[in-house]
């Protein structure tokens, strides 16, 4: 059982989601659905090279991962593969999609679901622990496949990395 004084602030975070938007995210300002995507990859990409040179390695794994995800949600509403709307709540899922448009291959697309389903759930429910080498090489990654299907688009101008 919780206090009341935590179940005041789950209500009040609550009505945060409910009302007009406050103060928007830099960036995030647009009011396309793939632009919002590709840009939440391009903070997330900024915030996880940041977070790396301080040594958080965990949460840099985390946002690698998300970066990458919301790369490949840009390119499908980008393609007309899925609409603004619609939720892919399974990572595997996602990353097949990728793959029916031709963002990549399956045997990538299926890499992708296993280096996520292997890694990702071994350091995030503390089975492991992030190192330095993980998190670098999953920003590498991230940034690489996020450069390499914004460039595909033509969208590219919009990209907060390119700035």
């Amino acid at each position: 059982m919780v206090n009341d004084e935590i179940r005041d602030q789950l209500i009040a975070a609550e009505r945060t989601f409910e009302g007009s938007p406050g103060t928007i995210e830099e960036g995030l300002d647009v009011d396309d659905a793939e632009l919002v995507q590709l840009r939440r990859a391009c903070r997330l990409l900024e915030v996880g090279s940041t977070l790396l040179d301080q040594g958080y390695y965990t949460v840099v794994i985390e946002s690698a991962f998300v970066a990458i995800e919301r790369t490949i949600q840009f390119r499908l509403i980008h393609d007309g593969a899925m609409s603004p709307e619609e939720v892919i709540s399974s990572h595997r899922r996602l990353y097949q999609r990728g793959a029916e448009i031709g963002l990549y291959d399956d045997a990538f697309g299926d890499d992708l679901a296993e280096l996520w389903n292997r890694n990702r759930t071994k350091t995030y429910y503390r089975l492991g622990i992030a190192t330095k080498e993980q998190a670098e090489a999953m920003h590498r990654l991230a940034a690489d496949v996020h450069r390499h299907l914004v460039d595909m688009s033509r969208v590219s101008h919009e990209c907060l990395c390119r700035e």
